[in-house]
């Protein structure tokens, strides 16, 4: 495998030098490229590395060394970015970051790269903190240690991880990994490898921790440890916001932005428990998505048709018809006349003329044939609390998801039914979806442990459904039925 070597390097003219000559010989002959990137250091960093190419130092015959100058400070991540795609664009398979000033050894690259090379691991990350209290032996400063500790402990407990570090700036990469989470993307200072970190995590790459030595020595750390603390509190904490559905999401992009709601009292819940009892049934079920409903209405004894304008890897096997059809343009023709049930789950808010969707899903019924919808309620307390507070914007999922191009209220959605010729037999409202807190979650079980809130707020959705219901759910039928 085409090895590389990133030594990022910033004001590390003392030891740059030494830092490669502790390369270990017998490792040398496996590796592809040694790339230093001097970041427009203040001192004589990149002279220092040419003397050294040039036979200045131990293992300067045999290392394939190649230096650079940056024109302008890129910062550390900005650093990294450049060297990561210079990794990319010389085919490399593995890439590993190692620091100029040698605060993390050259002596442990083979056993860095070894998950690697075994195809055990996509990224390995070098810690400190794995054997007890030898950071501190290496002359780890006291507050780092435990403001290291308990930063990591934050970040697994958001992240749902459970590394012992996430500090470690000693790593070593699969080429392909990094082709496919958007690095380019991040921060240029510090907080750059919590981020790369975030990323790897949410595109489900394996990554493996390596006990490492620490030193520290007289080499000048760079880093503003509270405003660098403050960078990944907050990058973690929009991680888990993002995983639960809140904000523009763009860190969680490789999860669904549609998922089962798992809970009994969420919307999907409540319609389940309405067809538990129904005899065999034919359900049309409108914007399907990846199939997961419909599968457990067919685990209940129904046949499910889905239709949907996406195809999700795997849906036809949970359904047992499935259809890939835009909504927007009406109901395809291919479809059947007598549904016993159609199906408007968390649909109707996604097409831009819900009469239309209605009166159209109504041919499609047989005689004795229902409707059953939900829908989110704009008038719940979280979106006029946004809108009181100039924060109006889109999230993810929920009720202001960002796909949503329809909005209703309780009245408003009830005037729909009346204009499209249904009666309402059932009505429902569903609470806060608490169950968002365990996703990404190390923890399982967090929404268990909010009982008094879930309490609280049914017995507030009983008594005020217009403010505090978070989704509405109807059964409908034909009026002259009604």
């Amino acid at each position: 495998m085409k090895i590389g070597v990133l030594v990022v390097a910033y004001n590390a003219e003392d030891h740059l030098a030494e830092t490669l000559d502790r390369i270990p010989p017998d490792f040398i002959d496996q590796i592809t490229a040694v790339l230093v990137c001097d970041d427009a250091s203040q001192d004589n960093t990149y002279e220092v590395g040419i003397r050294y190419s040039d036979s200045g130092g131990v293992n300067a015959a045999s290392l394939p060394v190649e230096i650079t100058r940056r024109p302008v400070n890129l910062g550390y991540g900005g650093n990294q970015k450049a060297g990561y795609r210079w990794a990319i664009e010389t085919g490399l398979d593995i890439v590993v970051m190692l620091h100029g000033d040698g605060q993390y050894a050259p002596e442990f690259l083979p056993q860095i790269v070894r998950p690697l090379i075994n195809g055990e691991a996509d990224a390995v990350f070098g810690s400190r903190m794995m054997e007890s209290g030898q950071a501190l032996v290496g002359g780890m400063p006291r507050y780092k240690y435990y403001g290291n500790r308990i930063l990591s402990s934050y970040q697994n407990a958001l992240a749902g991880t459970d590394f012992t570090e996430w500090h470690s700036g000693y790593r070593a990469y699969s080429v392909a990994a990094l082709q496919n989470i958007p690095f380019l993307d991040n921060s240029n200072g510090f907080d750059f490898d919590t981020q790369i970190i975030v990323q790897l995590v949410e595109s489900g790459a394996k990554i493996a921790e390596l006990p490492i030595p620490t030193y520290y020595g007289d080499e000048i750390c760079h880093v503003n440890g509270l405003a660098y603390a403050w960078d990944v509190t907050k990058l973690v904490s929009r991680y888990r916001m993002h995983k639960m559905g809140f904000g523009t999401g763009e860190l969680t992009f490789a999860s669904q932005p549609y998922e089962i709601k798992e809970s009994v009292d969420s919307s999907h819940g409540r319609l389940l428990s309405w067809m538990a009892n129904q005899p065999r049934s034919r359900i049309l079920d409108l914007g399907c998505s990846d199939g997961l409903l419909g599968h457990r209405l067919r685990a209940l004894g129904h046949h499910v048709t889905g239709v949907d304008v996406d195809h999700v890897d795997g849906v036809e096997s949970r359904l047992d018809v499935f259809v890939q059809h835009d909504l927007d343009t009406g109901l395809p023709a291919t479809l059947d006349n007598d549904y016993d049930v159609v199906l408007c789950a968390d649909v109707i808010e996604h097409v831009r003329d819900p009469a239309a969707l209605l009166r159209t899903a109504r041919t499609h019924m047989a005689a004795n044939g229902s409707l059953l919808a939900s829908v989110p309620n704009f008038a719940h307390w979280y979106p006029r609390l946004r809108v009181l507070l100039g924060l109006f914007d889109y999230d993810r999922r929920g009720i202001l998801d960002a796909t949503h191009i329809r909005f209703f209220t309780r009245r408003s959605f009830e005037q729909l039914i009346d204009r499209t010729g249904f009666a309402v037999v059932r009505r429902d409202a569903t609470g806060l979806p608490l169950e968002v807190a365990d996703r990404g979650s190390s923890e399982s079980g967090v929404s268990d442990r909010v009982g008094l809130i879930r309490s609280v707020d049914r017995a507030l959705v009983r008594a005020r459904p217009q403010l505090f219901g978070y989704q509405f759910l109807y059964e409908l039928v034909p009026a002259e039925r009604g």
